[in-house]
């Protein structure tokens, strides 16, 4: 309340207290005029107990007496607004003496009021009562006569107000560190943008520069030739390099369309001086999230991409040299065999020849044993070889595999004799897989018998199958896309295998056993197998705990399983009348071979030397039931060119492809056609003319 208000307040108080006075004379003086002062009077006091009772500050009255102390030394308070205890906290002040309710504060109240008092001067204070913890803003003056010995004490709250002066003095009182703080940390930031070695470019959202550092004022006036500053417009700068103009357009709209990303490109004149940068682009904002432009970070990578493309040369001829190496190690071991298999078939058909000479036909029968079989052992190798290289020729049907394990179970117990306890488990319900059934049961076979090297005192093998549901991070392990396969396990309690055996198990010729022992191509060939046909093979082991070796296969979704045959016998040939075949190989020997067996079977045989020459035949009237030709011919046209062209004008001749690994040719981007088969070579006599019978005869 300000000082005119004080003022008029305590004007109308004494008014009042005038009017108060001159009612009761007259009341004295004239007692028929009584009724009309009554009234005057109840009107005058109802006048001045609601201007009392209605004002917001708080209000009261105060009558000093003698106390304990001395002469006015206390005071009772005699009337109060109801806004006193909302302002000074204090309820039911009537009545109350200053030293009873705020003892320790009590002298201080009194020095101030007794002041007002004796004087007759009014007063306007700050005080805290400290008993409420209230600040206050207070006026006082007397109430006359001065020997009434009373005070009207007019007051407000103002504890608001403080807090509000003690945060503005506090924040005028840091303004200056926090100033010198912000200049600091701007002037830091400042700092680390000039030094850093990235090109910075702030732009707004109509292209113009408005922060570029000093790295990229250099940069861009070396490669460009241009000296950019604050206030260019970006685009603008490359008007007379229309194709970095349009580059720098398409980067930066990305930018200020709100896209953060990063982007790698070569920029500079050409007649200057161009480098490849690495280029952080991301968009800038307003404190309310608004964006008002872009930013750019640009890093020369020029030195980066070089090294990285040094490194890759590096690692290409690493890679080369280790192939290098692998192909050396391939080459010396198929020497090694095939050398020792061709002095075993040479020596004894140069044996041959001489008893054949001398007239002692006794002997041959032994020399031409020694040679079969020596040619087996290399047709054998080289089958390894390509089910290494996964270019062995497959004959892929849908395949139970728990029939075939069962199937194999007693040549499997009879192979690893009797000191070895064979178990099989077959899952129930089985998925079937498109697999090549009598390359699994060699795989099968050749896991066993590892197994069983793997116990030279004896021990436990199990077999077990089991439908697997490989999700992401299990057929990650396994080097497989996810989804469903089975699975054929193999587990020894042998002695186990250290990490490096387990790393090259697969390499070709790499064996742990005693020469003469293993060629080393055993699991190398069941890992081409199992690749081949769209499967792993895995390995789990630990030293003295034994060794399990699972193969896994896709599920086949399409058809039934067929049973699988564990051995496939030769049908007798019968000899047809009328039947004629085309037989087309480059290879003079091979050629003259299938002519003959055919030729003793009964059949007229046609042959040609290439597909060209094979296709004349094919293409005239001449009779042909079968064409039996090699996949990898001299010409210009392979074997599957040769059939496919022969089914255009006959489209049910029959083909029997014999090849010796050229499985793409023959099937292209798919499998066999209906009425074409695969005979891989070498190959018996008796299963080249058993194939045939069974094509023609059907």
């Amino acid at each position: 309340m300000s000082s005119p208000e004080i003022e008029e307040l305590r004007r109308q108080l004494q008014e009042l207290e005038s009017e108060n006075a001159r009612l009761k004379a007259l009341f004295a003086a004239d007692a028929g005029k009584r009724a009309r002062a009554e009234t005057a009077l109840a009107e005058s006091e109802e006048r001045y107990r609601t201007l009392f009772n209605s004002i917001d500050e708080g209000f009261c009255i105060i009558e000093f007496f003698d106390g304990p102390h001395g002469p006015l030394s206390d005071y009772v308070h005699v009337e109060a607004n109801p806004a006193y205890a909302l302002h000074a906290g204090i309820p039911n002040v009537v009545g109350q003496k200053v030293r009873e309710m705020v003892p320790g504060e009590a002298d201080g109240w009194v020095e101030l009021y007794g002041g007002v008092l004796r004087t007759g001067e009014p007063i306007r204070f700050e005080r805290e009562l400290v008993a409420t913890g209230r600040h206050l803003e207070l006026a006082a003056f007397r109430v006359e006569p001065a020997t009434r010995r009373q005070v009207a004490v007019l007051f407000q709250d103002i504890n608001a107000r403080k807090r509000a002066e003690a945060a503005l003095q506090e924040i005028n009182d840091t303004l200056e560190a926090r100033v010198v703080a912000a200049l600091a940390e701007r002037k830091l930031l400042a700092d680390i943008v000039e030094g850093t070695n990235a090109f910075v470019q702030v732009v707004d959202m109509q292209f113009r520069l408005i922060a570029i550092n000093g790295a990229a004022v250099q940069e861009f006036q070396r490669i460009f030739g241009v000296q950019p500053k604050v206030g260019d417009h970006l685009i603008e700068l490359f008007k007379d390099l229309p194709g970095h103009q349009a580059a720098v357009r398409a980067v930066w709209s990305r930018a200020l369309a709100g896209e953060e990303f990063v982007e790698v490109g070569e920029f500079g004149d050409a007649s200057r001086d161009r480098r490849f940068y690495e280029l952080r682009f991301s968009g800038l904002r307003d404190a309310t999230g608004q964006q008002i432009g872009a930013y750019q970070f640009a890093y020369d990578v020029t030195e980066r991409l070089r090294e990285q493309a040094r490194l890759r040369e590096a690692e290409e001829a690493l890679r080369q040299s280790q192939k290098m190496e692998a192909v050396g190690q391939l080459t010396g071991g198929i020497a090694h065999d095939f050398n020792n298999l061709l002095t075993g078939i040479m020596g004894s058909l140069e044996m041959l020849q001489t008893r054949l000479r001398q007239g002692r036909f006794t002997e041959v029968d032994r020399y031409v044993a020694a040679a079969q079989g020596a040619s087996k052992r290399a047709a054998a190798l080289t089958h390894r070889l390509l089910a290494f290289s996964r270019r062995q020729t497959l004959d892929p049907k849908p395949t139970d595999v728990n029939r075939l394990v069962m199937g194999m179970e007693e040549l499997v117990r009879r192979t690893v004799g009797p000191q070895i306890h064979l178990e099989v488990v077959t899952a129930a319900g089985l998925w079937p897989a498109l697999i090549d059934s009598s390359q699994l049961e060699s795989a099968l076979l050749n896991l066993c018998i590892n197994a069983r090297d793997a116990m030279p005192e004896g021990g436990r093998i199990t077999i077990e199958t089991a439908n697997k549901w490989l999700d992401d991070r299990a057929a990650r392990e396994r080097d497989l896309p996810a989804g469903q396969y089975i699975s054929l396990c193999v587990t020894d309690t042998g002695t186990g295998m250290t990490p490096d055996v387990i790393e090259h198990a697969f390499d070709p010729f790499f064996t742990t056993k005693p020469i003469g022992q293993g060629t080393g191509l055993g699991l190398s060939m069941v890992y081409g197998f199992a690749r081949q046909s769209g499967g792993q093979v895995r390995i789990y082991s630990e030293i003295g705990q034994g060794t399990t070796m699972c193969l896994y296969f896709p599920r086949h979704y399409v058809g039934e399983a067929a049973a699988a045959d564990p051995a496939r016998a030769a049908t007798a040939a019968t000899v047809p009348t009328g039947k004629t075949i085309l037989v087309v190989d480059d290879e003079p020997t091979v050629r003259m071979l299938v002519m003959e067996v055919l030729d003793e079977r009964g059949y007229a045989v046609i042959e040609a030397k290439d597909g060209p020459t094979g296709l004349a035949a094919l293409q005239s009237d001449a009779r042909i039931d079968l064409l039996v030709t090699d996949v990898g011919l001299p010409g210009g046209m392979n074997g599957r060119q040769l059939a496919d062209a022969a089914r255009a004008t006959r489209a049910d001749l029959k083909v029997l492809f014999i090849t010796g690994y050229a499985e793409n040719a023959i099937l292209g981007s798919g499998q066999l056609a209906p009425g074409m088969q695969v005979l891989t070579k070498p190959f018996d006599v008796e299963a080249l003319a058993s194939r045939v019978s069974e094509m023609i005869e059907g």
